[in-house]
């Protein structure tokens, strides 16, 4: 992997400064795997969000603007992709996800890693992110492990309006069931209020498309990671934002870019 953006070095017209070739930091060093440091690293939680939580999306999408090929995003993924997945979760506190993505997906319970135990606790966070499920109707599958065996207890958001059998049903299994709206409706903005009023500072959404194109709609997206794969796959597939469309475009502004066999790897904050 090469970092392409910011441009740390300066052209070296004397043959004379760093010879590291694993220094993440030139982006005329011989390409390299870079280490699960190197990656957290690059993709830092503000220290201390002076306004509250911090939400930043995590999605892959195509040349053509696909986020996922016959309903899934792994086809259109590379396993460096899948590093930086898993690298952005070590670093959050709850990884928050649209109902239709848990069962498109197969989600499963986020796991403790050892690679990441030093930085969560220096955080003060546990030893692996929370999942936080957003669903309306709850038609969710309680026997699940995401539900039934989570290092950290699954939550499930939803809204005042959400059928009561299913809230029970929820409980029943051990699930803390978050109300973030007076209908059925999930109010986006109030979800994150929610969650960080509970200690999930450091936010992360995996989608889908419809529930990021909600929290967009809000104005509570703090930052986009994303993934642009060499890829074209044609047909109807979604984009990674969906709903309804903005009366006037958000401006974000490119953080970082990394580069490997194609694949770039984009941090956008919004201005």
């Amino acid at each position: 992997m090469r970092r392409l953006f910011p441009v740390t070095d300066v052209p070296d017209v004397t043959g004379v400064g760093s010879t590291d070739p694993k220094d993440p930091t030139l982006s005329t060093a011989p390409p390299h795997a870079w280490s699960i440091d190197e990656l957290a690293d690059a993709y830092p939680y503000p220290a201390e969000p002076a306004d509250g939580p911090w939400l930043r999306a995590n999605m892959v999408s195509t040349l053509d603007g696909a986020a996922q090929h016959e309903g899934r995003s792994q086809p259109i993924s590379t396993d460096t992709d899948m590093r930086i997945f898993g690298t952005l979760r070590g670093l959050a506190d709850v990884v928050v996800v649209g109902a239709e993505t848990v069962r498109l997906e197969g989600y499963r319970p986020a796991r403790a890693r050892e690679a990441f135990a030093a930085r969560r606790e220096a955080a003060g966070q546990g030893p692996a992110p929370a999942i936080a499920v957003v669903s309306a109707g709850l038609d969710l599958d309680f026997s699940l492990p995401l539900f039934t065996a989570p290092l950290v207890p699954t939550l499930v958001i939803t809204g005042a309006g959400a059928p009561s059998d299913r809230i029970h049903a929820a409980e029943q299994a051990g699930v803390t069931v978050v109300i973030a709206g007076e209908a059925a409706i999930v109010d986006p903005a109030r979800a994150v209020r929610e969650l960080a009023d509970r200690g999930y500072r450091r936010l992360l959404t995996e989608g889908g498309p419809r529930m990021l194109g909600q929290f967009v709609a809000a104005g509570v997206l703090d930052e986009l990671c994303l993934t642009v794969s060499p890829m074209v796959t044609s047909g109807d597939a979604q984009r990674i934002v969906g709903g309804l469309g903005l009366e006037v475009p958000e401006r974000f502004s490119l953080a970082s870019l990394l580069e490997e066999d194609g694949f770039l790897f984009a941090r956008y904050l919004r201005d």
